[in-house]
């Protein structure tokens, strides 16, 4: 009898016998001692499709990390087959449902193909076959997904669920009572027809379970009787699975703890890659509100919480700033946490001061990043902990916060408190997160508005921070400090001076921007031991006086730095800081009718084609290829933030019609001169341009406006001059940008009647004998003594050949100039004349050495180096003759 019936009656015996399942007849096979047992290994089909599909997998993740988007194609096609492959086994065994592993594999190369294709840099840069690979894998893969629509859409719901949690979740759902399911199973029917067992498809291990016929022989009856009598338990109906079966159990579970382990360091690797991506973790909701976390707990509840007990606990939190696995967002709430409970038992200024530092440093430490800007709820808070921080320094008199302090001489506990730190680093990193934050933002958004909100903040927290430098009055901090100051104020324009200087006296003795930037310069200029804060300081103070129209201060300071000559040497962001003062000041040059100094201030800036990169504005399109991505991020750190940009358009437009106002009297007066020089190459170009087109319709750009009333000025039409650059459109483009407006489009009137009028004496004074200085004046709208002055100039320094009759008031011309026939002709002698000597000379050079073979060769040298001199003496004598000539008739 089986010892499997061990222990029934003889009923139960002999209905048992009836029903006993027929089963194959096993070979019983001998080994030596010697021999080993060999196991055979069986594994199911699920198990060989799921490793086949695995395996894949890994190929495509390590494809993945180095970018092989042609070995990626290829696994991705082989994952395809392996997966048809695989269908029988999971429509059998899974009930058709897509394994959640595969599913994951489909998101993931969904989302890794997306990221590529949207990195156009990154594609640029890949060879031939991977970006071919890449976009043929995008179309492929885009058609796949078709199929698992609704399966991806519910792993991304829940992407953080493990890919074998289903199956865990079966395995609890079992019933506990095992005993009673055991003893049940036990006692079921078996089916009378033999089970046939396919060794592809199920795991086979009946030798193992079953004991051989041999092996009940071997066993009495009586010791069975003994081990099971009485007993109805559990452990007698199972099968003996033997030792090595214990073994296997073992292992199973040492795997399935491995399981648990990487599920685990999985969770931790997605919670820190939202932090780092500034998502955020994920929040547990019920009922449509999140559940607030527990706060950490700092002590122990029967602690006794003192001064000490919390230092202790600080430098435990700090020790593990900067480690590997460190949660930053962890360690901010702890140290705020920490801060409650000293303000709770009111511990001090002075740890107060030392937790809201650590907190603040931690708030840096957040962003992994450094070229990144801060999220802004980080950011509000390091607002909130530095205004704290520096309110308590300010009304603590016997606190003193430095680096030179060293742990060894920190003392918090009595007065005078010493704290190792530094208050100015931490403001001066504030200020440039400040800046970050405005760059990432879209400058033409509400957000840009709200973050610029902040500034004022900003302000008040530096303007602290000088109260209570200038309380420990150390010289360099000081410059640093209002450096800092002087940034957040040299290009905000004060209506107050302006209204001052007209005469104002009800703002006669009011404190303005322009006083406070005279002292924070003159601070910095005594004090100041590094070029770079003072040369900054005086770039700012120009910047500042340009802005409000102090033109002579701008100017002089200018002059007195000699900034124009060592400049080149200084840093891009002092560079930057030159070219923005440069533009200011010539701008403040136009306001003030000074066109030549205008001109002179923007020629350096308009003439490269590349204003917007010079003053740090943006960077050009067309030069995207000629820098590296390196590069292109340092100059995008480098760009100013919108509300400091300088209007493009009205700097351009300033520097043209500066650039006509010179250009066109000058072109007039030199109109047949050979060797005449461009002014501005720029404008000449915007000339030449519209010279070439065909037809030439009404002028609709600024730039157009401006070639057209050059035209017209080169007639001497002012009036068409002046509506080409002063109408409704230019206004609303440019003129309307300037404080005054009114009093700019005046000057430039004024300016356009004046350089008409010299134009049209340099173009037509060959026409007239004379001409009356009052029909001039009634033609350019001008007063006679205007007229009367400018004439006089144009005599005095000889770009006029005329005289005048003041008892007639007219203009007496001399017909000292020749016409245009007669230029061009001495145009033509000139050219020629140049021409033979550099041909004789070109002749001399070649075949000199030839003339020097035979006996005759010093005559024939000779004749022909008499008939050279010759020749020139008669040509010496020609010019003679023409310059006497030409000095009789000027006489």
């Amino acid at each position: 009898m089986s010892r499997f019936f061990a222990g029934s009656d003889s009923d139960s015996d002999s209905s048992s016998e009836e029903e006993v399942i027929q089963r194959p007849v096993v070979p019983t096979y001998t080994f030596s001692d010697d021999e080993e047992e060999v196991k055979r290994v069986v594994r199911s089909a699920k198990e060989k499709r799921y490793e086949e599909l695995t395996n894949i997998i890994k190929q495509i993740r390590n494809y993945k990390k180095i970018k092989d988007m042609s070995s990626m194609l290829t696994s991705f096609e082989e994952i395809q087959k392996a997966y048809q492959k695989a269908i029988p086994v999971i429509n059998k065994e899974e009930n058709g449902q897509t394994p959640r592993f595969f599913i994951r594999c489909l998101a993931e190369m969904e989302d890794f193909i997306n990221e590529m294709w949207e990195d156009r840099e990154g594609r640029k840069n890949m060879s031939k076959n991977n970006s071919k690979s890449l976009t043929s894998m995008r179309q492929k893969l885009r058609k796949y997904l078709k199929d698992f629509e609704e399966d991806l859409v519910k792993f991304r719901e829940n992407p953080e669920q493990p890919d074998d949690e289903e199956e865990d979740e079966k395995v609890e759902a079992e019933p506990d009572s095992e005993n009673e399911a055991a003893s049940k199973n036990q006692f079921l029917k078996a089916p009378a027809k033999q089970q046939v067992v396919d060794d592809k498809e199920e795991s086979s291990d009946d030798d193992d379970d079953w004991p051989s016929d041999s092996e009940t022989s071997s066993t009495s009856s009586e010791d069975d009787e003994g081990k099971y009598a009485g007993k109805y338990n559990r452990k007698r109906f199972l099968k003996d699975r033997g030792p090595e079966h214990e073994d296997d159990e073992e292992k199973e579970r040492k795997k399935d703890e491995k399981r648990k382990e990487r599920k685990e360091k999985d969770r931790r690797k997605i919670k820190k890659e939202d932090e780092e991506d500034g998502e955020g973790e994920w929040e547990t909701v019920r009922g449509g509100v999140a559940i607030p976390s527990e706060k950490p707990k700092m002590f122990a509840k029967d602690a006794e919480i003192d001064l000490n007990l919390v230092i202790k606990k600080l430098s435990e939190i700090m020790a593990a700033r900067g480690k590997k696995r460190t949660d930053r967002r962890e360690q901010i709430e702890l140290l705020h946490e920490l801060q409650n409970v000293s303000e709770q038992h009111q511990l001090g200024a002075a740890i107060s001061v030392k937790i809201k530092l650590a907190i603040i440093s931690a708030i840096f430490d957040y962003n992994p990043k450094v070229s990144d800007a801060m999220k802004p709820e980080y950011w509000l808070k390091l607002l909130e902990r530095m205004a704290e921080m520096l309110g308590v320094l300010l009304n603590a008199n016997n606190l003193v916060v430095s680096d030179t302090i060293t742990e060894e001489l920190e003392n918090l506990e009595e007065p005078p408190y010493r704290i190792r730190g530094c208050v100015l680093t931490s403001v001066e990193r504030l200020d440039d997160e400040f800046t970050k934050l405005l760059k990432e933002c879209d400058p033409h958004s509400n957000e840009y508005v709200e973050r610029l909100k902040d500034e004022c903040k900003v302000s008040n927290i530096i303007d602290k921070t000088m109260q209570y430098l200038e309380r420990t009055n150390v010289p360099s901090e000081l410059c640093r400090i209002y450096l800092r100051k002087i940034e957040h104020l040299y290009y905000k324009f004060d209506p107050r001076v302006l209204q001052q200087k007209s005469g104002d006296a009800a703002l006669k003795d009011e404190y303005t921007s322009v006083q406070e930037m005279e002292k924070l310069c003159k601070f910095i200029y005594a004090k100041d031991n590094t070029d770079r804060l003072r040369t900054r300081a005086i770039l700012s103070h120009i910047y500042h006086h340009a802005l409000h129209d102090n033109w002579f201060q701008a100017r002089d300071l200018v002059l007195m730095s000699h900034l124009q000559e060592t400049i080149q040497h200084s840093d891009p962001s002092t560079q930057i800081l030159y070219n923005r003062m440069m533009a200011h000041l010539g701008l403040c040059a136009f306001r003030h009718a000074n066109i030549k100094d205008a001109h002179n201030c923007l020629v350096d800036l308009m003439m490269t084609g590349k204003p917007k990169e010079l003053l740090a504005q943006g960077l050009l399109p067309q030069r995207q290829h000629e820098r590296s991505k390196e590069q292109e991020k340092i100059e995008k750190q480098r760009q100013m933030p919108f509300h400091m940009h300088i209007n493009l358009e009205l700097l351009e437009c300033v520097y043209l019609v500066s650039a006509m106002l010179i250009e066109i009297p000058y072109m007039a007066a030199h109109e047949f001169d050979a060797r005449r020089r461009m002014i501005s190459k720029t404008f000449y170009q915007q000339l030449r341009s519209s010279e070439r087109q065909s037809l030439v319709g009404p002028p609709e750009s600024m730039r157009e406006h401006v070639v057209a009333a050059a035209k017209a000025m080169r007639n001497g039409n002012w009036s068409a001059c002046n509506n080409f650059i002063i109408n409704e459109k230019m206004n609303a483009k440019v003129w309307d940008l300037f404080y005054q407006a009114d009093q700019v489009r005046d000057m430039l009137t004024k300016l356009i009647k004046e350089e008409s009028l010299r134009t049209y004496l340099f173009t037509y004074s060959h026409v007239y004998d004379s001409i009356s200085m009052q029909t001039l004046a009634d033609m350019f709208d001008l007063g006679k003594p205007v007229v009367h002055s400018i004439i006089s100039k144009m005599i005095i320094n000889e770009e006029l050949m005329a005289s005048l009759d003041d008892p007639t008031q007219t203009v007496v011309m001399h017909r000292s100039e020749p016409s245009r026939l007669q230029s061009l002709a001495l145009q033509l002698a000139d050219k020629i004349n140049n021409f033979v000597d550099s041909n004789e000379r070109i002749l001399e050079t070649k075949q000199g050495n030839f003339f020097l073979r035979g006996a005759n060769q010093g005559n024939f040298r000779g004749d022909r180096q008499n008939y050279r001199g010759s020749t020139n003496q008669n040509w010496d004598r020609q010019r003679r003759d023409r310059d006497r000539n030409r000095e009789k008739d000027n006489y």
